[in-house]
């Protein structure tokens, strides 16, 4: 028989600050970027660890694990290298520019902090191995989504107002003012899907399982 321990593992303190966070954040957002920027993966990542702080299930912030720390610690860098000068992807150019309030801004610094808050809870809750198959489902279907119904870069629309979520999930190319060239969209899609699978979400899935202890 598995027993499980009768104190809480994450401490009080954490839900009440994290969940005051997201109660400022959500409404922001929302005003700002529209109910459509939720389907981002960092966003999706932060309500399943919203639910995960509260419950305490292992899945639910090992789903957050696998589809957000290699993709922000890549943020981090290119923030960083951003505040030098230098673009590597052009992932954090939007946190230096001036039409977006400072309050924005700063509100979407939570990518720097937030991978190591992900990465603390997954060794203090444990790694459930279902995380990989499950956040990759999810990845197809929030790229999918966002391929069909939201606006590409370059679009009248984000020309008319270029605070909306655009290109959600990169699923139009990495650049912010153009679609990809080099393929049909489509053909873009699932080679998009297929890298993030075998570049991010298998790689982080086995990192994890080496150095997390396995969920209960």
């Amino acid at each position: 028989m598995t027993l499980t321990p009768s104190f809480p593992l994450i401490p009080r303190w954490l839900k009440i600050a994290y969940t005051a966070f997201m109660a400022v954040l959500i409404p922001v957002y929302w005003w700002h970027y529209g109910l459509s920027n939720f389907l981002f993966f960092c966003d999706v990542a932060l309500l399943l660890v919203l639910a995960g702080v509260w419950t305490e299930k292992p899945l639910l912030i090992s789903l957050a694990a696998i589809g957000i720390l290699l993709p922000q610690a890549l943020w981090c860098v290119d923030f960083i290298a951003g505040n030098f000068g230098y673009q590597l992807t052009g992932m954090t150019d939007y946190m230096f520019e001036d039409e977006r309030s400072m309050f924005l801004r700063a509100l979407s610094l939570f990518h720097g902090w937030f991978p190591f808050l992900v990465l603390w809870l997954v060794t203090r809750l444990g790694y459930d191995r279902r995380a990989l198959h499950g956040w990759s489902a999810t990845a197809v279907v929030l790229c999918v989504v966002s391929f069909l119904f939201l606006p590409a870069p370059g679009s009248a629309e984000v020309i008319a107002n270029p605070q909306i979520a655009y290109n959600v999930n990169y699923v139009f190319g990495m650049s912010a003012t153009e679609p990809q060239r080099w393929m049909s969209p489509e053909m873009y899609l699932l080679s998009w899907l297929g890298g993030l699978f075998a570049l991010v979400y298998l790689p982080t899935h086995k990192l994890l399982r080496r150095i997390c202890p396995e969920a209960r």
